[in-house]
């Protein structure tokens, strides 16, 4: 819950909140933990420590459903700028297109460029504006939406050409 309250400081989600979050039966979450180097001295409760969490994001994919919602992404200050969110975004969308999601939703706060830019680079598209979304900020939501293409499910080639035969 740390990386939680140090990134989302007026409007972070309670632990009760978190856990039935995760737990969903409609959700899909990831989370990023620091790989322990060679350089690696602090201590098991420092930021800086190998098993602390770098990030996380999730994904609500209602059975059933074709619409797909990033519920919450988040990444350590110091992972930032190195790919992770991108990677947590890019395996969320891979899953929801395996669930077969063909649209997915997002808000993002109107103070947060660079996850905007993020976003945008991803696809995703501003379709409206929530006024005063986020509380007790009072700051604007962009809502944003990215198309996923369907997952392949048939095979591209010729079985008889891979397997090496002919007809």
């Amino acid at each position: 819950m740390a990386l939680e309250h140090a990134t989302f400081v007026n409007d972070a989600w309670s632990e009760r909140s978190m856990r039935a979050e995760i737990t969903g039966d409609h959700t899909y979450y990831l989370v990023a933990f620091r790989v322990a180097g060679p350089d690696t001295e602090a201590g098991p409760d420092s930021a800086a420590s190998p098993d602390a969490i770098e990030g996380y994001a999730g994904l609500l994919a209602p059975a059933g459903s074709t619409d797909g919602d990033i519920q919450t992404i988040a990444v350590a200050p110091g992972a930032r700028r190195q790919g992770l969110g991108r990677a947590l975004m890019l395996t969320l969308l891979g899953e929801a297109r395996r669930r077969g999601i063909t649209a997915v939703f997002l808000e993002v706060r109107a103070d947060n460029p660079g996850a905007q830019a993020l976003y945008r680079m991803l696809g995703f598209e501003e379709i409206g504006v929530r006024p005063h979304y986020y509380q007790p900020d009072d700051v604007d939501a962009i809502v944003m939406r990215v198309d996923v293409a369907p997952a392949r499910t048939e095979w591209a080639g010729d079985p008889a050409v891979v397997e090496g035969e002919s007809r």
